[in-house]
């Protein structure tokens, strides 16, 4: 499992005050300086969980990688039949893996997701082999899909920081970029069907920054987002998962970004913390923690670059805290104590350029469809 990077990173128990820990309800997020990959926030952000349609982000991402997007794709009756949000066209129908794309990231659409894997893979199964090679290849360690459209199932899982990488990466293509971005259009088979996508993310009617991210929902992963946006000159990443609903998920994506802006302007530290609640089905239970743990970054501390694997650094916190406390002996009431040791720690760096990318003026209403 690959850690985050930091400058200096030490464990705390107390709380810090700011509207971006206390007030993030999604149960996992990070915020990532696109250009360097340097985390400048995080919320449990190596806990595995479901990633519902954010899923469709690395099926776009190998398809771009893969197949030229003039190629023309027959949709096949298994595509078609996917459930259960479509994007309208029907088995037979022919179009271009540009045009799949645009109904996979702006609609969300199963079908389309569906039939990007059989073209790109040659079969569902063999493509889902292929998405989860390529998350290795980016260090996202921590990710298994089982699908190309992020439908639940036994094994499908994500962490936000693994996300934020797999966003990090698909801002390297512009054709993503424009896809993501874009509010509305309309889209037409070669054989003359034509459908009308609205983007399922919100944000971009309301931000004019934000290039563009990739929504997802399910009823047992809740409401995810990844998205890219511009501030003060710098491209930041958000991601969260496990948020309780969209109106928070647009909120909390906000305050992120800002959060990350200030980081950037000196005017906040990097931070990332633990919440127990969410650890616990982690094997983290035995953690003493307050109510919030956070890892903080001291200032005036620069150029020396730490990897922490945050669940390790919790457990070894634990460890050292169990056993400095005093234990009382039930057969002779005698007291002793223990000293703990120290925490590992290991180096890794990460750099990509990501660039801004120019939405379409038409104005629309998002969508919030299962797995959306």
């Amino acid at each position: 499992m690959t850690g985050v990077v930091f400058l200096l990173i030490t464990l705390h128990s107390s709380l810090f005050t700011a509207v971006y820990a206390e007030d993030i309800q999604a149960r996992a997020a990070v915020v990532m300086e696109a250009a360097t990959g340097r985390v400048l926030y995080a919320k449990n952000p190596e806990l595995r969980l479901m990633p519902a349609s954010t899923t469709k982000l690395m099926t776009a991402l190998l398809t771009v990688e893969k197949a030229n997007l003039r190629d023309v794709v027959t949709v096949s009756r298994n595509a078609a039949n996917v459930a259960p949000t479509k994007s309208g066209f029907r088995e037979g129908d022919k179009v271009t893996v540009e045009t799949l794309l645009y109904a996979a990231l702006m609609k969300s659409a199963n079908d389309a997701a569906v039939a990007l894997a059989e073209a790109v893979g040659g079969s569902e199964e063999q493509f889902v082999t292929m998405m989860n090679r390529r998350a290795i290849s980016l260090g996202a360690n921590d990710t298994r899909f089982i699908n190309p459209n992020g439908l639940p199932g036994p094994g499908q899982h994500t962490t936000a920081y693994d996300l934020a990488k797999i966003m990090r990466q698909s801002m390297r293509h512009p054709v993503l970029k424009e896809i993501i971005g874009t509010r509305i259009t309309e889209l037409a088979s070669e054989n003359g069907r034509t459908v009308t996508v609205r983007n399922t993310n919100k944000l971009l009617w309301t931000d004019d920054e934000l290039v563009g991210g990739k929504t997802g929902f399910t009823n047992a992963a809740r409401h995810c987002f990844v998205c890219a946006g511009e501030r003060d000159n710098h491209t930041l990443i958000v991601s969260l998962l496990g948020a309780p609903s969209r109106n928070e998920l647009w909120k909390e994506t906000e305050d992120l970004m800002a959060f990350g802006s200030k980081v950037l302007q000196n005017q906040e530290e990097p931070v990332v913390y633990l919440t127990r609640t969410d650890y616990d089905s982690a094997r983290i239970s035995k953690a003493s923690y307050t109510k919030k743990t956070r890892l903080k970054t001291r200032s005036g501390v620069k150029g020396r670059k730490i990897s922490a694997k945050v669940r390790k650094i919790a457990e070894e916190k634990a460890k050292a805290v169990k056993a400095s406390n005093t234990v009382k002996s039930k057969s002779s009431g005698k007291k002793s104590s223990i000293k703990a040791g120290s925490k590992k720690k290991k180096n890794s760096k990460m750099m990509v350029k990501a660039k801004k990318s120019k939405k379409t003026n038409m104005a629309g209403k998002g969508q919030n469809g299962i797995n959306g």
